[in-house]
């Protein structure tokens, strides 16, 4: 079943205060790269070995691997930074990346932006509960709603650095939260044993969101988010 999401205002905005007494301070953020200015049909040439894992058109058909079509541009180049910096450790993105310039990045990520992803279909069995989280969060637990930074519809905030999380593999975003809860998501390559949330720009928000789900929550909003339009 397809998912779709709506929202009211005052929840917003209760919300949005919850996140605010998350967010790291401007200490803790990371640099954000140079405002380069990337072009999509630069950036069309310079995927075409991202095509294997994550598809011709940006819409990978591994759920092991994440959609890139429709993710705002700020999140992939705060990523691919990560990746080459190797605070954000993945042995095969790695190599893939380590010799891009500040310009590939810029180029790679207006590309992705510039495409539409397909949509996927949600669990029937998980969305109805993972919606309910996303859409309200859970107060008794600290939980704030997903929609205050992700929107609605699932389509980010890039001027807040939070990124698209609509038709995105269910298997995929349930790993990146286990991982943003078990603190591994940013880890530093040069010292594996220091885990520093800080690197990335809402790196404490997420980790301390996410460890407050269940495995069950996690399942939940993972099934919700994928099929999101």
């Amino acid at each position: 079943m397809t998912t779709r999401s709506t929202s009211l205002l005052p929840r917003l905005a209760l919300a949005a205060i919850s996140l605010a007494l998350l967010l790291p301070t401007a200490a803790d953020a990371q640099t954000s790269p140079a405002p380069l200015t990337g072009s999509a049909e630069a950036g069309a040439t310079k995927t075409a070995v991202c095509a294997a894992c994550h598809g011709v058109d940006g819409n990978s058909v591994n759920p092991e691997w994440p959609s890139l079509a429709g993710q705002n541009a700020a999140y992939i180049r705060e990523q691919l930074t990560m990746f080459i910096a190797r605070k954000r450790v993945n042995d095969l993105m790695y190599p893939m990346v380590s010799e891009l310039s500040p310009q590939d990045v810029a180029d790679i990520a207006a590309y992705y932006a510039s495409l539409t992803p397909t949509g996927l279909e949600a669990d029937p069995s998980y969305w109805k509960a993972g919606e309910a989280i996303y859409k309200a969060g859970d107060t008794k637990r600290g939980i704030p709603a997903c929609e205050a930074c992700h929107s609605p519809v699932g389509s980010g905030n890039p001027a807040n650095g939070y990124p698209s999380v609509r038709a995105q593999h269910s298997v995929y975003t349930a790993a990146q939260l286990q991982a943003y809860a078990n603190g591994t998501r940013y880890q530093d390559a040069s010292d594996p044993e220091n885990v520093k949330h800080y690197q990335s720009r809402n790196g404490v928000m997420m980790s301390t969101i996410a460890g407050r789900l269940t495995a069950e929550d996690i399942r939940d909003l993972a099934s919700y988010m994928q099929g999101l339009r």
